[in-house]
């Protein structure tokens, strides 16, 4: 890591910025993930399900660290990484993120971060500074969160239609209207346990390059910051991408909703609990794709399917690319 030196301070001040900046941007970025669906079958309204998915997002960050420990001790060798190696990637990962946010696609903050990271790291150090058993430990699991999250969404809804095959439709969508409330609050909950931690990961890692801390231990203040931060960015909302993963997937009735989040969250808090790094934004829109096959599979768009899973192959070298370009120019 990078030896303390007098301009120790500012530089992890900086990084704290930015990685603040990254959780804000994530907040809103992927606030869609939790409530595109029930906001689309009008369970709750935009607003309230705004707040839902802020107050969630900030109990879910502050639950654990066993991401944050993930990503501040799996990917980066213990190398002379130097502060502006960290500030590049976390600025190259909010290029990715603020470019599909403003064409409504839903890629991944996940892949963001650990592209950016990965890119910054090689223009300084190059691919020998990378722990490459962790870094592809990590990518698989974000590959296969999303086949899972398909496949049990897919079950889930069967499982669902099987139970209710003799229940009229009308009285299906009021009762599972209601229950959507509950699979919004645990998709935010969900949410905030496993994309706020990558920030504390990369600010932790700062504090223990810089001398600051002995240990690889994610102290409070970083917590609550990076829970504040991303329950922010979600209040301001995310309307580009709840309008391409609540409608334009498939169309979602109640039941439909509550299978896809009801999916999203299990695999996603499960994710977390093991300490694996996972695309919130992948899972659930897998978990829709499975949900809407289930239903009907010719009612699934799947062109619109189609330009996600590309962002899904998409982000990691393209974030990666953009933070070796930029540590480049600025280093000379």
């Amino acid at each position: 890591m990078f030896s303390p030196d007098i301009f120790s301070v500012g530089w992890v001040v900086l990084i704290v910025l930015f990685a603040l900046i990254f959780d804000y941007i994530n907040g809103f970025h992927d606030t869609a993930n939790a409530i595109a669906t029930s906001v689309s079958t009008k369970a709750v309204t935009p607003r309230n399900a705004v707040i839902i998915a802020a107050t969630f997002n900030f109990l879910g960050a502050i639950s654990g660290t066993a991401v944050a420990a993930t990503i501040g001790k799996n990917i980066v060798a213990e190398v002379d990484v130097v502060p502006l190696v960290i500030v590049v990637a976390l600025i190259g990962a909010i290029f990715w993120n603020l470019f599909t946010w403003y064409f409504g696609i839903p890629s991944s903050s996940s892949h963001a971060l650990i592209g950016g990271l990965v890119g910054a790291v090689i223009a300084r150090h190059g691919t020998g500074a990378v722990l490459w058993d962790g870094f592809v430990k990590i990518v698989m699991g974000l590959v296969t969160s999303p086949v899972i999250g398909l496949v049990v969404g897919s079950i889930v809804m069967t499982i669902l239609f099987w139970m209710f095959s003799k229940s009229s439709p009308s009285r299906i969508n009021m009762k599972f209207r209601s229950l959507q409330v509950l699979t919004a609050c645990m998709a935010s909950f969900a949410h905030g346990s496993n994309d706020a931690q990558k920030s504390m990961g990369i600010i932790t890692m700062s504090l223990v390059g810089a001398g600051m801390i002995d240990s690889f231990v994610v102290l409070p203040w970083v917590k609550v910051s990076c829970a504040m931060a991303m329950a922010a960015g979600t209040a301001f909302g995310g309307w580009r991408i709840i309008r391409t993963m609540g409608g334009k997937i498939f169309r979602i009735e109640p039941i439909n909703g509550f299978a896809a989040d009801f999916t999203a969250s299990s695999v996603i808090y499960g994710a977390s609990l093991l300490g694996i790094p996972v695309s919130t934004t992948h899972v659930v829109s897998s978990s829709i794709m499975g949900v809407g096959a289930a239903k009907r599979i010719k009612g699934v768009r799947w062109n619109i399917a189609r330009q996600i899973v590309i962002a899904w192959f998409v982000t990691i070298p393209s974030a990666a690319l953009a933070a070796f370009l930029l540590y480049r120019v600025l280093n000379g």
